[in-house]
């Protein structure tokens, strides 16, 4: 072999060996890099130095990112763990700001009022560790749409007085199939202790009421817990509210059709007795107890609203300006000031086209008539009851006046 063949194959040699060294090196040996796993020791020190500085503090917020249908009440929220917030921001799609408070410990947020529904809603949320280090989140979410959500119109109002026979009377704008568990997110007591039943007229109207009337000065509260709950297939409660109101005197009149007088008493003891005229023969007024829901100083009555109508389609009757018109049927039963009839009508004569008439005088501001007595002697939820028109028994739901059916019926009408 010559002397070139010779270096020509020791240097491939060596190529070959250097390879295998190289090889040798990458799969792991016992020097000190081998020790850590062969980790490189410039690596674990930024890795090190990186973990340093983030922050411990965890921030969570609710509903999660991306979520719709979201509850109008209790869903947003923030809480942090190992830290405390130090700036919470929401605000709608269109950057409107939405008020809420840090709790004093500082590890949770939540907005001051309630939500709207439709709305999108953007959180931002910083929070410190106890070093110092910031920590951020941020989340967007949907609330739940009109469409998806069943809201309760409930009477009488919060931190109302009424009279004794008052129910609680909710109107659903969705129709409720799942009664049962709507009825469970509804509770009605009394300070006096009174058995409170809800009863349900249809789909969208549940009445609760006691089997006597409320008694005199107790509170009755009603707790609206439907936040959450499925009324019907997709669509859910929005609700949370408690509502209170108190329960006045105790005043009951009663309408007398045969006699043409009407017995106020309160307490039990007649308060005053005053002339009326009821419906005439042709036109009777509904017997039965029926409960003042609405009071108008002055109410424009007009026949044809309520089916009373000549040849011509037009309202037998249009009076503008009917003084201390009191409701007590949907349907368009009232007590009212009377100034067109003849003083003569009131106790001797029946004369209108259903309501209970009192004599009174244009303008509802006549102190010393039996309109302006009865009407500011009055409060909403007061009975009065109809005797002796030969008429039918006024529907319990026909009004508020639920008090016509007895009270097994009522609760029958329980969905629990």
């Amino acid at each position: 072999m010559t002397d070139s063949k010779r270096r020509r194959g020791l240097m491939t040699a060596s190529a070959l060996l250097g390879g295998v060294l190289v090889l040798s090196a990458c799969s792991g040996s016992d020097d000190s890099s081998a020790s850590d796993g062969g980790k490189d020791t410039s690596q674990a020190k930024v890795d090190e130095a990186a973990a340093e500085k983030t922050s411990e503090a965890q921030i969570e917020i609710t509903p999660k990112d991306g979520s719709d249908n979201a509850s109008i009440n209790n869903s947003a929220a923030v809480t942090v763990s190992k830290g405390t917030l130090t700036e919470v921001t929401m605000t709608t799609s269109d950057g409107a700001a939405v008020e809420g408070e840090i709790s004093a410990d500082k590890t949770s947020w939540k907005p001051s009022g309630q939500l709207e529904r439709s709305t999108t809603y953007k959180v931002a949320a910083e929070a410190k560790d106890s070093d110092g280090r910031v920590a951020h989140e941020n989340a967007s979410f949907s609330t739940v749409s009109p469409d998806n959500s069943f809201l309760g119109y409930f009477t009488p109002e919060d931190g109302s007085t009424v009279g004794v026979g008052m129910p609680v009377s909710l109107n659903f704008d969705k129709a409720i199939t799942n009664k049962a568990d709507v009825q469970k997110g509804v509770t009605v007591t009394s300070s006096s202790g009174q058995e409170v039943v809800c009863h349900w007229f249809n789909d969208t109207r549940m009445d609760c009421r006691p089997d006597e009337y409320w008694q005199e000065g107790s509170t009755v509260t009603l707790d609206l817990a439907l936040d959450g709950v499925e009324g019907a297939e997709g669509v859910y409660g929005v609700q949370q509210k408690t509502v209170t109101f108190t329960i006045g005197r105790n005043q009951v009149s009663y309408v007398d059709a045969e006699t043409k007088q009407m017995k106020v008493m309160q307490d039990g003891n007649v308060v005053r007795t005053i002339p009326i005229s009821a419906g005439s023969p042709e036109n009777k007024t509904y017997e039965g107890q029926m409960v003042i829901s609405e009071k108008f100083k002055e109410t424009r009555m007009n026949g044809a609203t309520v089916g009373f109508t000549d040849d011509d389609g037009k309202g037998e009757y249009d009076i503008k300006d009917v003084p201390h018109a009191m409701r007590l049927s949907t349907s368009g039963t009232f007590i009212h000031g009377n100034y067109w009839g003849a003083d003569s009508v009131f106790g001797s004569v029946n004369t209108s086209h259903g309501c209970v008439g009192l004599n009174d005088t244009k303008g509802a501001n006549d102190t010393g008539t039996a309109g302006y007595w009865f009407y500011n002697n009055s409060i909403i939820g007061d009975v009065v009851v109809v005797q002796n028109t030969g008429d039918q028994t006024i529907a319990p739901d026909n009004g508020l006046n639920g008090w016509n059916m007895d009270w097994e019926q009522w609760k029958a009408g329980s969905a629990v």
